[in-house]
């Protein structure tokens, strides 16, 4: 369980959200560069960011400048694949829009670029469905990203099963990652990740926490995660982890962490092998 792969890369089998780290009630950046140091000493080899996991209307990008000056300050960084994601914004009053547009998206693939400090990104995402423009003309902006050379892999974020078999087509079979939320306490992206594993597309569940806090409450629904955990003698995240990765070899979680102590907890979850009965019972919390 300790690696899978996303494309042709190799990366460890729990990645890092950076989002913790630059949105609302984010930590100083000692914290977040300590956390993210944490995680590549513990063997991450793969952090998820956006363009838009700021906080504030002027500082677009703070999340993917903050990665930056992580990788660029650690022995391991060049190992590391970053993933970063364009076509959400925040204006900076806590609210997200969208705008999926090519122009847009090949303009925010620039800007992450140069924040980054790369000639290619690794993996860049379509982040999420904009309404206002056809899906087919966002995916091409990505086609032609990728054909361009300014991105290495691409991926898609947010979609339902015909949205993915519509990028796939669109990228020439290239595809190579799809990222949905996914959790105990939200599974109804379950076709997407049953689809990713028919075709072998890596499957990067966001927020995989979700419910976990209330695993230790009493008649909890979630309560066999925490029961399991006990019986290990780990947390109910690193179950929850564990859980996922027993899903499908394509599964490749990455949560979100601010603080070093999350990340090691997290990454333990790969030497954790569940039972195909364990798995059962979790499935069905």
């Amino acid at each position: 369980m300790h690696t899978r792969r996303i494309g042709e890369v190799e990366v460890f089998a729990i990645g890092l959200g950076g989002m913790p780290m630059s949105i609302e009630g984010r930590p100083d950046e000692s914290r977040s560069l300590a956390t993210l140091h944490a995680a590549l000493d513990a063997g991450v080899t793969l952090i998820d960011t956006a363009d838009s996991y700021h906080r504030d209307a002027g500082e677009v990008g703070h999340n993917e400048s903050l990665i930056a000056k992580a990788l660029s300050t650690h022995e391991r960084g060049g190992d590391v694949l970053v993933a970063t994601k364009g076509g959400h914004l925040r204006p900076g009053d806590g609210s997200w829009t969208l705008d999926g547009s090519p122009d847009h998206l090949k303009r925010a693939c620039e800007a992450s670029l140069r924040r980054l400090g790369v000639e290619a990104i690794g993996l860049y995402q379509f982040h999420r469905p904009d309404p206002r423009v056809p899906y087919a003309e966002s995916v091409g902006a990505i086609r032609d990203l990728l054909d361009e050379g300014k991105i290495r892999m691409a991926g898609i974020s947010n979609a339902n099963p015909e949205q993915i078999r519509q990028a796939q087509e669109i990228l020439g079979g290239r595809l190579v990652s799809v990222q949905n939320q996914f959790s105990p306490a939200f599974r109804s992206s379950e076709p997407e990740l049953e689809l990713c594993d028919e075709l072998g597309v890596a499957f990067l569940p966001w927020s995989p926490f979700g419910g976990i806090s209330r695993a230790g409450e009493l008649g909890s629904s979630y309560a066999p995660f925490a029961r399991v955990a006990q019986e290990h003698g780990v947390s109910a995240h690193q179950v929850c982890l564990a859980w996922m990765l027993g899903r499908s070899p394509v599964v490749v979680p990455i949560p979100g962490a601010s603080r070093p102590e999350s990340v090691q907890d997290s990454v333990r979850a790969a030497d954790l092998t569940l039972s195909a009965e364990e798995i059962a019972e979790l499935d069905a919390a």
